[in-house]
């Protein structure tokens, strides 16, 4: 099982880098496409970056993520179950698949010409995934507590 274990962690390392490179960048094209919405040619063009990161980056990233992540878990028992990093580490997945859905359902309405939030608001909710990802890393490098 120990060879297994690591293969296993190896493709969720590469699964969650690709997926949170997806996460960093597809609200960036938001920012872009709502800045730049009267620009058809322009928006166009974002609209099919955003579906592609989204589709054939993101969505596929995140389901290696969750499979290798449970296997993990499976692997590791449920000893691990006992430590506090553990629990705030998951809350925080939770919270990106959470923002992962939100961001298809972002592309799918700005697709629609809908007029949703703002540019600024894209901002600012680009910081979601950051401040995850550095508290999963001190959760799952630290183990603090």
């Amino acid at each position: 099982m120990e060879n297994w274990y690591l293969w296993i962690k190896i493709a969720h390392v590469i699964g969650v880098i690709s997926w949170m490179a997806a996460l960093f960048y597809l609200p960036r094209l938001f920012v872009y496409h709502r800045e730049h919405h009267d620009k058809p040619e322009f928006v166009a063009i974002v609209c099919i970056q955003e579906q592609k990161l989204y589709q054939y980056i993101a969505m596929p990233a995140m389901i290696l993520v969750v499979i290798s992540g449970l296997a993990l878990l499976y692997i590791l028992g449920t000893e691990v179950f006992k430590h506090g990093w553990l629990h705030l580490k998951l809350l925080c997945v939770l919270i990106l698949l959470h923002y992962h859905f939100m961001c298809g359902k972002f592309i799918r309405v700005l697709g629609q010409n809908g007029q949703h939030k703002s540019g600024r608001f894209f901002r600012w909710i680009n910081e979601v995934p950051t401040i995850c990802m550095i508290v999963i890393v001190f959760c799952a490098v630290g183990k603090f507590f």
